[in-house]
């Protein structure tokens, strides 16, 4: 990620990473129980948290040109067009939910999209 704008290194992503390694490394080996168990949600949502700010800017340009090409200006208005039998239901239609689910994946565990072998 390349920084713009008044803020240096480190970037938010690197804070948000580095506190994230702090609780895997330092933390998580030295409790238990709940705080062992909120320990590991919190290495999860700040992992999430990192990926949004490295991922979200592209994702968004690629959801907005995607709902572009279906002729909607948003999800509201997609998810009306879909119910009101507003939009062809065919390739174009799956590819671009299909799209929109990757990028969320991509964001809360792209653990999810890496095939069984």
């Amino acid at each position: 990620m390349t920084t713009t704008g008044p803020h240096d290194v480190p970037t938010a992503a690197q804070l948000v990473a580095a506190v994230r390694d702090f609780l895997g490394s330092d933390v998580l080996p030295a409790v238990e129980g709940r705080t062992r168990f909120h320990t590991r949600i919190a290495i999860n949502v700040l992992g999430m948290v990192e990926r949004e700010i490295e991922l979200g800017r592209a994702q968004a340009e690629e959801h907005a040109a995607r709902l572009a090409a279906l002729g909607v200006a948003g999800d509201a208005e997609l998810a009306a067009a879909i119910r009101d039998g507003g939009l062809p239901d065919d390739h174009a239609l799956v590819r671009a939910l299909e799209g929109a689910v990757r990028a969320k994946l991509e964001v809360a565990n792209p653990a999810y999209l890496q095939e069984e072998t």
